[in-house]
C-alpha cells in the first residue's frame, strides 16, 4: 500500500513540475529557459535524484519544442545546456568518489566532475543539434527521427572510451513493472526508444497548439508545410498501446514460468566496512569475523545447497598467500557446508619474459567460487576495468598530476571463462561497473548461466545517489536475459531480484546486513539474448535512413 501511495504522489508531483514546464514553454520566449527546465526534469526522473520515474516521458518536450525554432548551432548550445543540467545532478557523486576516497584535491575533483559531465553532455548537443536541423525541414520524418537518433547516441555512448553509458532514459523505470518488460526483445535501448517516442508525440502537440502553428510547420524555402498530424499521433499511440499490452502479458508468462522453475536459496551479505579502513592490515581480522557474523544469520549447517555472496573485494587480501584464506575455508566453508561467491584480489606471477612489457606481477580484481569441501571451485576475473579507477588510459603519455596517477588501480583485464560452476549452479558474474552493460550479461547467459551475481563495493559513492542508479542497471540485466540476480555490496545496496524484474529483498545503506530468498532458476532463452545487438544496430540504419530522406526533401525544396 504504502508503496501505491508513493507511486500515486510522484505521479502527482511530476505531472506538476512537467505542467509548469509546458506554462514556460508557452508562454517564455526564452529556449535557454526551456533547455534548462528539460535538464531538471530529466535529472529528477532518476533514483535518487528524486525518482520522479513519469518525467521521463515529458522531460525532454521543452529542449524539442525550443530547438525546432531555432538553428543546428544554437540548437546544440542549448543541448548542451540540458546536459549539463541532467549530468550534474546525477553525476555529482564523482566529486565524492575522487575527494573523499581517492584523496584529490577540490582543483582536481571538480574538472573531473566538468570534464565528464561536459563529455556526456556532448551527445545531447549532437541530439539537438540534428533535430534542429530535421526541424527546419519538416515532415513526420524529422518527429520520428528522435527516438532513433537518441538510441544511436546512447549506444555510441556505450562503447566510445570504453564505454559509459551510466543511466540511460530507460533505467529510470527500473521499478515500473510493465514497462520494463520490453527489455526482454530489445533491452534496456527499447525502452528508451519508446520513452523518446513518446517525448516526441508530446512535443508535436505542444509545438501544434503553439501561436502561430496550426499543425505542424516548416519554414523551408518554398514556404510553409504541414503534415496531417495524425500521421505521427496514430502509430505513435498504438505502439505505446502494443508496448504495455506485451508488458502485462509477459509478466503474467514469466510468473508462470518462475511457479514451474527449480528454486535454490542463495543469501547476499553486506559487510559496511568503511572504505577507508578496508584495506587496513589491522581490519582484516575483524572483517572476516563481521562477514561469519552476518553468515550465520542466513546459513545453516548442512545446507549444502545454499549459495553464500559476498560483495567485491570483500576479502582485502590475496587468498593464494594468506593464511586468512585457510581460516575462512576452515571456520565458516566447511563447518556451515555452503557454496560462497566471495570477491577478493588476485595476482599471478609472469616468469621473465612472459610479460609483454617486461611486469612480473599481474592483478586480477576477481570473484573466488568455493565449494561446501573447502576448495575453490573457480574464479572469474573482472573482465570491463572502470578506466582511471582501476587502471590508468595511456598512464605512459598522459602527463597527468602525480596525486591522481598513485590512487589509481593498476589491475589487467581477465580473460577466462565467464560463467563459474558449482552444485548445480551456472553462475555469470558482474563485478561492480560491469552490471552497467548489457552485452556483458548477455554473453554470460548465452554461455549457459542460470543465475547472475553482482558482486560490488559502492562505499566510494558514499551517501549519495550512485547506489540507488547502479542497481537500478543491475535490475535491466534480470528481466533482458529472463535471470534471477544477486548482489551484494559492501555498503549497499545489496538486493535479491527475480527474473520479472522484482526486488524481493533489498537492505539500506551503510548498514549491516543479510538477506536470503530461494530464487527461480530459469533457462529460457530470451529475444534479447539471442540477438541483443540487433535493435540498436536497425536504430543506427534507420537514424541514417531518415537523415537521408530528410536531406532529400531539402533538395527537393531548392
Amino acid at each position: 500500500m504504502f508503496s501505491i501511495r508513493r507511486s500515486m504522489l510522484n505521479v502527482q508531483c511530476s505531472t506538476f513540475i512537467f505542467l509548469i514546464g509546458i506554462t514556460l514553454t508557452f508562454f517564455s520566449a526564452r529556449p535557454a529557459l526551456a533547455a534548462l527546465f528539460s535538464g531538471l526534469l530529466l535529472g529528477l526522473a532518476f533514483p535518487g535524484t528524486g525518482g520522479f520515474w513519469f518525467l521521463a516521458w515529458v522531460g525532454l518536450v521543452p529542449l524539442l519544442v525550443a530547438v525546432r525554432r531555432t538553428t543546428p548551432g544554437r540548437a546544440a548550445r542549448l543541448g548542451l545546456l540540458t546536459g549539463l543540467i541532467q549530468y550534474t545532478l546525477l553525476l555529482y557523486w564523482i566529486v565524492i568518489v575522487l575527494g573523499r576516497y581517492g584523496h584529490l584535491e577540490w582543483w582536481l575533483t571538480l574538472p573531473g566532475l566538468g570534464l565528464l559531465v561536459l563529455y556526456m553532455s556532448g551527445y545531447l548537443a549532437l541530439f539537438a543539434a540534428v533535430m534542429a536541423w530535421a526541424g527546419r525541414r519538416g515532415g513526420p520524418a524529422a518527429w520520428w527521427l528522435a527516438p532513433f537518433l537518441w538510441v544511436s547516441l546512447d549506444w555510441a555512448r556505450g562503447w566510445m572510451l570504453s564505454g559509459m553509458p551510466w543511466q540511460d532514459l530507460a533505467y529510470s523505470q527500473y521499478r515500473i513493472l510493465p514497462v520494463l518488460q520490453l527489455a526482454d526483445l530489445a533491452g534496456h535501448h527499447g525502452l528508451t526508444f519508446l520513452i523518446v517516442l513518446v517525448n516526441s508525440l508530446v512535443a508535436l502537440l505542444v509545438a501544434a497548439a503553439l501561436p502561430g502553428r496550426a499543425g505542424e510547420t516548416s519554414p523551408s524555402r518554398s514556404g510553409d508545410r504541414r503534415f496531417p498530424v495524425y500521421v505521427f499521433v496514430l502509430p505513435v499511440l498504438l505502439l505505446a498501446a502494443a508496448a504495455i499490452t506485451y508488458g502485462l502479458l509477459r509478466l503474467d508468462r514469466v510468473e508462470a514460468m518462475i511457479r514451474e522453475a527449480p528454486f535454490r536459496p542463495v543469501a547476499v551479505v553486506q559487510g559496511n566496512i568503511p572504505q577507508e579502513l578496508k584495506w587496513d592490515e589491522k581490519m582484516q581480522q575483524e572483517t572476516l569475523r563481521r562477514y561469519d557474523e552476518l553468515s550465520g544469520r542466513v546459513g545453516h549447517a548442512g545446507q549444502e545447497e545454499l549459495l553464500l555472496v559476498w560483495p567485491e573485494t570483500a576479502l582485502p587480501f590475496y587468498p593464494d598467500n594468506s593464511p586468512l584464506f585457510d581460516e575462512l575455508l576452515d571456520r565458516i566453508v566447511r563447518p556451515r557446508q555452503v557454496w560462497l561467491l566471495t570477491g577478493a584480489p588476485h595476482f599471478e606471477y609472469l616468469p621473465p619474459g612472459a610479460g609483454a612489457t617486461g611486469e612480473e606481477y599481474r592483478f586480477y580484481n576477481s570473484a573466488y567460487l568455493l565449494a561446501p569441501w573447502g576448495r575453490v571451485a573457480d574464479r572469474y576475473d573482472k573482465q570491463h576495468l572502470v578506466p582511471f579507477g582501476e587502471y590508468m588510459p595511456l598512464r605512459r603519455y598522459l602527463p597527468l598530476p602525480g596525486p591522481l596517477v598513485e590512487s589509481i588501480g593498476d589491475f589487467t583485464a581477465g580473460d577466462r571463462p565467464a560463467v563459474l560452476e558449482g552444485g548445480g549452479l551456472r553462475i555469470g558474474v558482474l563485478i561492480c561497473f560491469e552490471s552497467i552493460f548489457p552485452d556483458l550479461a548477455r554473453r554470460q547467459v548465452t554461455a549457459g548461466a542460470n543465475l547472475l551475481v553482482n558482486i560490488t563495493n559502492d562505499a566510494w559513492f558514499g551517501r549519495s545517489s550512485a547506489p540507488w542508479q547502479h542497481l537500478s542497471m543491475a535490475v535491466f540485466r534480470a528481466v533482458e536475459n529472463r535471470r534471477s540476480l544477486a548482489r551484494a555490496a559492501n555498503t549497499g545496496v545489496s538486493a535479491l531480484i527475480d527474473p520479472g524484474g522484482r526486488i524481493i529483498e533489498s537492505t539500506p545503506l551503510f548498514e549491516e546486513a543479510a538477506r536470503s530468498a530461494e530464487l527461480p532458476l530459469l533457462t529460457t532463452t530470451t529475444f534479447f539474448g539471442r540477438f541483443g545487438r540487433l535493435f540498436p544496430y536497425l536504430c543506427l540504419a534507420a537514424t541514417a535512413a531518415l537523415v537521408l530522406l530528410v536531406s532529400r526533401r531539402e533538395i527537393g525544396d531548392r
